[in-house]
């Protein structure tokens, strides 16, 4: 009754009494036996146990991915109480007495977790790599899983459903590609196989036409054979007459060679003789002509070339004096040229000194005219109403132009008193002098040209006698 063992699944939490357990803090409360018995005080002491075998927990979690596809995970969850004593201090303060909770209490954590997860993940990444979603989520809920004093044996995503049906489309397009492939691949198997009986077809034929051609060529044989038979007889009597006519023919082909070896000796060797004599004297005559020629030709190549050394001579030394007379003149040339260059430069320098000089002495008189009417203007006006008097005049007589007679009733004062008032009531006069002075400008020249301050000298007054007429 007071000594208690330890099952190898399970562990003994022994409390009533302060004890201090390796790897865990001093004054726990209770004390933990694995695999060994230990001393029990029945009354002090209460002995419970909590078991370290496997436990499982099926995974059944609705899900939704980061692409919004809902999906339902189904897997499972292999986990036990760690052996460690913290990891079975751990397990036996929260699950001691209620270790039936202990598969919910697994199934929630990794619950929320995988949701986690997943959410993270596309519908392809989890199809493609399972190991990945169940890494991360062991990962994640390690710490967890270690504060409840559990370790995780086994973690296993039996099956992905997809409610919606992504999952299926999106295998269509590899099922549709693979169904083409079986597809073309029947196709070719059809199509070799096709190639394969058509070639075993030609090859029979094939056969059949070489088997017919040995046929007809033993058939023509033995027909050749037949036909050889029967003429025989003929054959020999044309093989006896063939032998006869190369035995005539082999004798007049040697007759013919006899005749051919005579006429040699009698004709050609002559003849060959006399040809070889002749065209030896031909030889040493063209031998003697053309040595002649070379010497010849010898002789005027170097009389040539001493002419043409003697042209040559000559010509260099004309070239030379050609030369040296061309270089006199080019030098006389140019200094003709400098000559007239520096004549030409002296003469503009001095039309331009003389055209400065006069320049500057009429922008001097202009300048004196300029200050003379700034300083006494009505003298330049007299003096222009004197110079255009008769102008003046002129255009006042002119309103009697029109005029056959006039008759004038106090004689030369009369007539002296009408000029004044055309004069002055036509305005001609003063019409003519205002324009005198609206005509002047600032450099003290009139609109014509000429300055107005010509002749600056008093004008001279003429007195004009005027009879006087007692009618």
């Amino acid at each position: 009754m007071m000594w208690r063992v330890a099952e190898p699944n399970e562990a003994l939490i022994i409390s009533g009494s302060k004890h201090r357990t390796e790897g865990l803090e001093e004054g726990m409360g209770f004390r933990i036996v694995t695999g060994r018995g230990t001393l029990v005080l029945p009354g002090m002491q209460a002995v419970r146990k909590i078991s370290l075998d496997l436990n499982e927990t099926e995974l059944h979690v609705d899900c939704v991915t980061t692409q919004g596809i809902p999906l339902k995970v189904r897997g499972v969850v292999i986990f036990k109480v760690g052996d460690d004593f913290v990891s079975i201090a751990n397990a036996g303060r929260r699950f001691l007495d209620q270790q039936k909770m202990m598969a919910e209490r697994v199934h929630n954590v990794f619950a929320g977790h995988l949701r986690s997860i997943v959410g993270g993940l596309t519908v392809e990444e989890m199809i493609r790599d399972r190991e990945k979603l169940t890494g991360q989520t062991r990962a994640a809920c390690g710490t967890e899983m270690e504060k409840l004093g559990l370790i995780v044996d086994s973690l296993q995503i039996h099956e992905i459903e997809d409610p919606t049906g992504y999952i299926k489309n999106l295998a269509m397009p590899h099922a549709a590609a693979v169904q083409r492939d079986a597809r073309i691949a029947q196709a070719e198997a059809n199509r070799l196989a096709t190639e394969a009986e058509q070639k075993a077809a030609a090859l029979m034929s094939e056969a059949t036409r070489d088997s017919e051609i040995l046929q007809a060529g033993y058939q023509a044989e033995r027909d050749k054979a037949a036909a050889k038979a029967r003429q025989a007889g003929p054959l020999a009597d044309a093989a006896a007459r063939q032998d006869v006519v190369v035995q005539e023919t082999r004798i007049a082909e040697l007759d013919a060679l006899r005749r051919e070896q005579q006429l040699q000796a009698d004709v050609r060797k002559p003849a060959d003789a006399q040809a070889y004599e002749t065209r030896a004297r031909a030889e040493a005559e063209r031998d003697a002509r053309i040595s002649a020629a070379q010497a010849k030709a010898k002789e005027t190549e170097l009389a040539a070339l001493a002419e043409a050394n003697r042209v040559k001579t000559a010509a260099t030394a004309e070239a030379e004096a050609t030369k040296a007379r061309g270089a006199a003149a080019a030098m006389a040339t140019r200094a003709t040229g400098e000559a007239e260059a520096a004549a030409s430069q002296a003469k503009g320098l001095a039309a331009a000194e003389a055209t400065r000089a006069k320049g500057l002495a009429e922008a001097e008189a202009i300048k004196a005219r300029a200050a003379a009417l700034a300083e006494n203007q009505e003298a330049v006006v007299a003096q222009q109403l004197a110079e255009n008097w008769p102008e003046i005049v002129k255009a006042g007589a002119s309103a009697f132009g029109s005029v056959d007679n006039m008759v004038v009733l106090n004689g030369a004062d009369g007539m002296a008193e009408m000029l004044a008032k055309a004069l002055t009531m036509g305005g001609t006069g003063l019409g003519l002098a205002r324009q005198l002075l609206a005509s002047m400008n600032q450099n003290g020249q009139t609109p014509n040209g000429t300055s107005a301050l010509n002749g600056l000298a008093a004008p001279t007054v003429q007195k004009v006698p005027v009879e006087k007429d007692e009618g």
